[in-house]
């Protein structure tokens, strides 16, 4: 694409189109309750992990204080700064939702956003909840236009996309004009980042990328609103955001602006029942039922069919995967939380210590799990598990699971989601009293002033 072939019409502007003509009176209900739900989980995902060394070390990281509030803590923040600890905290237990057609971790960049923003700049409920029903929708959709490519070049997807997201929806939050918001959208390119490398041992970085692409959100949509220019064509530009991280500029670009505001990608966001990757779910589910069959003395090997593109972050190295570094990286390893699944009968946050993945009754378990790609896996449209147990006498017992527990097939319940912000709550140390009282707080965050007080300290 040379200059004189630039579009006409861009897919920026195309997409800012269709978010400026929503109303938050009129989002269907469905989509009202999810993004609900959403900061219901977010707001106990940042508690409980609230006295976690990463987030006081996140916090500890930002000089900027301000208005603003970190979720379980009493210093306030800037925006930016509130915007960076709060999405670090949320995403740092692997524990938030996901969209499966992507994988991707919306809650924890969208929601501190649009939360910090309306904080700051005395937005009410309403602004809120439209600013993040737009950044999960457009998060979501980015998402599906260049499936599994942002992973095969190195790129964690919520970093990537969440930034661009962020800026969608604090755009929407600010209502801000159709050349201010292209702008911003332009000008977000540039600040999205996030490797992959945590995957080698383990580190933290994972952690922090949902609270950066946040803040950078928040930053670009202010740079829009002052009038800094940003390229239009920022999309499927030559030098564009997806030549860049996902080394195609042939991306399915009506997956991300046909039907926008009219089909909601966003009522389908999964919660997690395990704080762990989430392809991993399905798995788990299987090794649970397994449990029930066969004892683990009697198993030979348990291999596992999965889609090639998980293969890289949570099968190989598979010696490093049976045996991993650290808490954190049996996050990310399949043949440690199968093996867990196994063995203690379910995953919790309890399983991610430096010393619970040392269990050897565990990793015995562990070592005898393998893979092999299926290419008919439905990965990344659907998360499936199926898995196969060979037994000393020569049998093979089988379990199947057909998608993930807590996504649209069976999703999880408001009083599910109210109960597992309750358990990380109580986590995060909070009374059952004060838990009580911020989830009636958030139950009515939409309808009056944003106010987030009450959650400091």
């Amino acid at each position: 694409m040379t200059a004189s072939e630039l579009p006409k019409t861009a897919i920026a502007e195309q997409l800012v189109q269709k978010i400026r003509v929503l109303d938050s009176a009129k989002l269907p209900q469905a989509v009202r309750e999810k993004c609900q739900q959403l900061v219901i989980d977010v707001v106990g995902l940042a508690v409980t992990s609230r006295n976690q060394e990463y987030v006081k070390c996140t916090l500890e990281g930002c000089d900027d204080d301000g208005p603003c509030t970190a979720i379980g803590h009493s210093r306030t923040l800037s925006a930016a700064a509130a915007a960076i600890v709060n999405g670090t905290a949320i995403h740092g237990e692997d524990f938030d939702d996901t969209f499966e057609g992507g994988p991707i971790h919306a809650g924890a960049v969208i929601v501190p956003a649009v939360l910090a923003a309306c904080e700051r700049y005395n937005l009410g409920g309403q602004a809120a909840l439209l600013g993040i029903a737009v950044g999960v929708e457009t998060m979501c959709r980015l998402s599906t236009v260049a499936p599994t490519l942002t992973h095969k070049a190195g790129f964690h997807p919520t970093a990537v996309f969440g930034a661009v997201g962020a800026a969608a929806g604090v755009g929407a939050a600010f209502k801000l004009s159709e050349r201010q918001m292209v702008d911003a959208l332009g000008t977000v390119g540039s600040m999205a980042s996030g490797i992959i490398e945590y995957l080698a041992e383990g580190a933290w970085t994972k952690r922090l990328h949902a609270g950066w692409a946040a803040q950078s959100g928040l930053r670009a949509a202010l740079l829009g609103r002052a009038g800094f220019l940003g390229p239009r064509t920022v999309f499927e530009g030559v030098h564009g955001f997806f030549h860049g991280f996902a080394n195609t500029t042939k991306g399915d670009y009506e997956a991300l602006i046909a039907d926008f505001g009219t089909k909601w990608a966003t009522e389908t966001l999964a919660f997690k029942p395990y704080p762990c990757g989430t392809m991993t779910h399905p798995y788990i589910d299987c090794a649970r039922r397994l449990a029930k069959k066969v004892k683990a003395e009697d198993i030979v090997e348990i291999v596992c069919d999965v889609g090639e593109g998980t293969v890289h972050r949570l099968w190989e190295p598979l010696a490093s995967k049976h045996r991993p570094r650290n808490g954190y990286a049996g996050k990310f390893s399949s043949p440690y939380c199968i093996a867990t699944g196994f063995v203690r009968g379910n995953v919790a946050l309890s399983d991610f210590t430096d010393a619970a993945v040392k269990d050897p009754v565990v990793l015995a378990v562990a070592g005898k799990v393998r893979y092999r790609i299926d290419p008919k896996n439905p990965y990344p449209k659907n998360f499936t598990g199926h898995i196969r147990a060979t037994l000393r006498d020569g049998s093979v017992v089988e379990e199947r699971q057909p998608y993930m527990r807590g996504g649209a097939h069976e999703p999880l319940t408001r009083a599910d989601i109210e109960q597992k912000f309750l358990l990380n709550a109580q986590h995060g140390g909070w009374s059952a009293e004060r838990a009580a009282s911020a989830l009636k707080l958030i139950g009515g965050l939409f309808k009056g002033p944003v106010d987030l007080a009450p959650l400091r300290g």
